[in-house]
């Protein structure tokens, strides 16, 4: 399938602001698109993209005083299929695992293992290791938390998440990944587009969604414990530890947001359409 997706953003600056921010999508998804991918800067400021240390895409600029307008729309091809499921894919033990996955088992700014490791064991240390273990802890997450985007706070830790039992997307998946870590399973953050493709149409405006991955077997599983199901059509912006790797903005100075608008749709393509129309055409004409 194809998917359109993008992002209009603006930012009101009371003077010249250093920014980094985290949009473009994630290097390993430049294969996949079909039109150009760029940033589109009003007043037209110069920028310049690095890697950071964990690989993702970031745009270093410095935004002068008064507004500025950020947007991009791109389409990318996606297989239309749900995320991989692991049922054969085992926990490894902490002594064989690759060393770039040691740094996914470690406590993080959100994710506070210190606070859940002794909860964790006592409520998943005895549920076999590997897709079953993680599973547990994503219905335990999604059947604890209460989703809303009136529960958003921007300092919330797993701990406390797991205390108040309410967040958005992000609280939910640092929750999940504090306790994957806490029983030696390496997890890390990812954020980025999720549309309603397959699903019921969400009614709230569309924003960048948060799961996780877990690394079984000999690579990395895509879990989500805020919907606790397979879905279709992700595009991964960044990974990291926790949302403090990843956050779409990052600003050296007072910068107010005033617009944030975020669409990812399935795209239907012209030769979909004809089929669509062709179909129609055809169902019109039995009932004449």
């Amino acid at each position: 399938m194809e998917i359109e997706a993008g992002y209009d953003i603006a930012f009101n600056c009371d003077r010249d602001v250093p920014m980094v921010l985290m949009l473009s999508i994630h290097p390993s998804r430049h294969r996949d698109l079909l039109t150009e991918h760029k940033m589109y800067l009003s007043p037209n400021v110069s920028y310049r993209n690095y890697r950071d240390s964990f690989g993702n895409e970031c745009t270093r600029l410095r935004a002068p005083a008064g507004l500025i307008e950020i947007r991009n729309r791109f389409i990318i091809a996606d297989s239309g299929r749900p995320d991989d499921l692991a049922p054969d894919a085992p926990q490894i033990g902490v002594g064989q695992l690759p060393d770039g996955t040691l740094i996914y088992l470690l406590g993080s700014r959100y994710c506070d293992t210190e606070k859940l490791s002794s909860f964790a064991w006592s409520q998943f240390g005895n549920i076999a290791s590997g897709l079953q273990r993680v599973q547990a802890i994503c219905d335990y997450v999604h059947d604890r938390m209460e989703f809303g985007y009136h529960h958003a706070r921007c300092d919330r830790t797993a701990a406390e998440g797991h205390e108040e039992c309410r967040g958005v997307c992000r609280d939910f998946a640092h929750l999940a990944i504090t306790l994957c870590r806490c029983m030696n399973i390496p997890a890390r953050y990812c954020t980025g587009y999720l549309g309603d493709i397959g699903v019921p149409k969400d009614p709230a405006p569309m924003d960048f969604s948060a799961w996780f991955e877990v690394y079984l077997g000999d690579r990395w599983y895509t879990f989500d414990a805020r919907h606790n199901h397979p879905r279709i059509g992700r595009i991964v912006i960044a990974r990291g530890r926790d949302a403090a790797d990843v956050a779409i903005s990052t600003t050296f100075g007072p910068a107010r947001l005033v617009r944030f608008s975020v669409v990812t749709e399935e795209r239907i393509t012209t030769q979909e359409l004809g089929t669509y129309k062709h179909a129609t055409t055809n169902r019109e004409a039995a009932f004449m």
